[in-house]
């Protein structure tokens, strides 16, 4: 490949509408995988088994290995949201 063939476009801040996806729905995405990357790093610094975090979180624990993988399609935002909570977290919504 050339370099004179390359074009670089600037993204918008949103992978998932950079994807194609209704701005809606790239929004919740986007909401969602930021939730769930708070959690791995949360989870990691409590230094909790999976089994820990099952227990503390009231999921299974092969949910928790969805959720430290970053499995988005499996998780809601309600769900995700209550996780955090469950988790010590203090999640809230800013417009």
């Amino acid at each position: 490949m050339n370099e004179n063939n390359i074009t670089i476009t600037e993204g918008s801040g949103n992978v998932f509408l950079d994807l194609g996806f209704p701005p809606a729905e790239a929004e919740v995405m986007k909401l969602r995988a930021e939730v769930m990357i708070r959690m791995r790093q949360h989870l990691e610094a409590q230094h909790w088994t999976q089994a820990e975090a099952a227990r503390r979180l009231q999921i299974t624990q092969p949910r928790v290995s969805r959720l430290i993988k970053g499995k988005t399609e499996d998780f809601s935002l309600d769900m995700l949201l209550t996780l955090a909570t469950r988790a010590g977290l203090h999640p809230e919504l800013r417009l």
